[in-house]
This record gives structure tokens, C-alpha cells and sequence, in this order.
């Protein structure tokens, strides 16, 4: 059979992940029917790949691609690692520690396989529950910067973030890649790092380039990768920023509602 598409590529959250932040059973079925028909399926997600590891397993396909921390590892299902891209260790630690105000934001990392946070947040909970991904409390003055894939900052809304925004690219620009994955979360990768990136990679290994893929995405750091896709499709949940940088780009429906496999059994041709 023919499709349109040598590949799928998805972020998670606010995406292919439904209100419940998990996978659902239409998505499950959907992506399976098309990995059996030799379709390629991508996640690329700012979460850690232990978290992505878990939700993966739930569809039925014999390899995926897997793009996580926004791009600063790649790893295909089978093991191979492809991408790993590490902020220097001194200045992973003095992201760290940047002042904020603690009533309104909070600081974690991912480093390595660990999840490390400056408080016990509750609500963070709920979008891990499925995987059992959680994180591990520390002081952050007294923590290291090993293997830290990204450094994120999580605020009440966007306007207790965009102090911390302003300083990080003012003091660090050149070294850091500095992006948005929802309007109350910044995140801080290595300069090389992005999803586009890091798919550019990946796609090259299998042949072909990501003109060859369709994308779907709901945040600033889906930009990258939609902006260069085939055919890019934006969340009806969307970062507003982001509808707007694309107005070009095709507004599909709600994550909630599983958008995103409606959309692929409607342009792939399965039932």
C-alpha cells in the first residue's frame, strides 16, 4: 500500500497523549496498523526516555525512534543510542542556581536516566502516573552537573518565567538553546540541541530526510521540526505563539479527543 508519509513523527504532551496525559487505545491501534504497514514512528518529546520508554511499549511495532529531552538524546527502541548532547557540567550547575522567586517558580533537571527537583510539587505527578516516572527531590546548591540533558524552569504562568528567560540568554546565549515547551515551562539544552536536530539524524540513518515525514506539535520547542516537516500539523491546543510563528501550517483537532490518530486513519487510508 502506498502512503504519503515514509514516516510519523509526534510529540507527547498536548499531542499524541490524551487528557489523562497517556496513550489512548485509538492511538495504540492507529499507530500500530501503520507501523505494521511500514510506516516509521517517531516520538520527540522534552521527557526523559525511562518515561517514553514506557508509553512506546504500549504500541505494537518492532522499531521506534525515540527523540527525548527536546532532542538532547536520541535513541532507537532497540537500544542503540544515536544523540546524547550534555550541557557542560559548571554551567548546567550555575543554571541550577539562578535566583528566583520560590513562591512562583521551580527548578529541575533531567540528567542521565534521573529526574532531580528543588521541591516536592504534587501536581507534577499526574502526568507521569502511567510510567511511574518520578522525580527525587534536592538541594540544588549541593547537587552536581553531570549528564544534565536540560535544565527547566516551571512558573505559575509565563510572566514569572520571562525574568529568568530574559538573564539566561542574556548571560548564556551563545551557549545554551533556550525554548518554551508550554508557556509555563522553560527549558535549557546544549546549543547543538533541538528536536529538529536531532530528527535530521535520525531520518539520514533511515534514508530519507524529514520532507519525507508528517509532524505534529503543540509547543515552541515543535517549531523546529514542524517549520522543516513535509507536511506540519499544529494541536488546536496549541501555544498561541506558535499558531501564530506558523500561520501557514494546517490546525488539527484537540489532543484530548485523540486528534492526531483521527488525522493519520483520515490521510493514510486505514480503517
Amino acid at each position: 500500500m502506498n502512503v504519503p508519509f515514509r514516516a510519523i513523527i509526534s510529540d507527547l504532551d498536548g499531542t499524541l497523549l490524551n487528557g489523562d496525559h497517556k496513550i489512548g487505545q485509538f492511538t495504540i491501534e492507529t499507530l500500530s496498523k501503520l507501523s505494521q504497514k511500514g510506516v516509521d514512528i517517531y516520538f520527540a518529546t522534552g521527557r526523559n526516555l525511562p518515561d517514553v520508554k514506557h508509553i512506546i511499549s504500549k504500541v505494537d511495532v518492532k522499531e521506534a525512534m525515540l527523540v527525548t529531552s527536546n532532542g538532547a538524546r536520541a535513541n532507537f527502541l532497540s537500544g542503540e543510542r544515536v544523540i546524547s548532547h550534555y550541557l557542560p557540567e559548571t554551567l548546567a550547575f550555575e543554571l541550577m542556581n539562578l535566583p528566583f522567586d520560590p513562591t512562583k517558580v521551580c527548578v529541575n533537571s533531567y540528567q542521565g536516566d534521573e529526574w532531580f527537583i528543588n521541591i516536592d510539587l504534587e501536581q507534577l505527578k499526574k502526568y507521569h502516573k502511567d510510567s511511574g516516572f518520578s522525580y527525587q527531590v534536592v538541594d540544588f546548591s549541593k547537587h552536581h552537573g553531570e549528564q544534565t540533558e536540560k535544565v527547566f524552569f516551571i512558573g505559575k504562568t509565563l510572566a514569572d518565567l520571562q525574568p529568568l528567560e530574559q538573564k539566561i540568554r542574556e548571560t548564556y546565549g551563545d551557549d545554551v538553546y533556550v525554548v518554551y515547551s508550554t508557556p509555563q515551562c522553560l527549558e535549557v539544552m546544549n546549543k547543538n540541541v533541538s528536536k529538529a536536530n536531532a530528527l535530521s539524524e535520525l531520518t539520514q540513518r533511515r534514508g530519507y530526510g524529514l520532507k519525507d515525514c508528517i509532524v505534529f506539535g503543540d509547543g515552541m520547542n515543535d517549531f523546529e521540526m514542524l517549520s522543516q516537516a513535509g507536511k506540519g500539523c499544529i494541536m488546536a491546543n496549541a501555544d498561541p505563539r506558535l499558531k501564530a510563528s506558523l500561520p501557514q501550517h494546517e490546525i488539527i483537532g484537540n489532543h484530548k479527543h485523540e486528534a492526531v490518530a483521527s488525522y493519520l486513519r483520515a490521510i493514510m487510508g486505514i480503517i
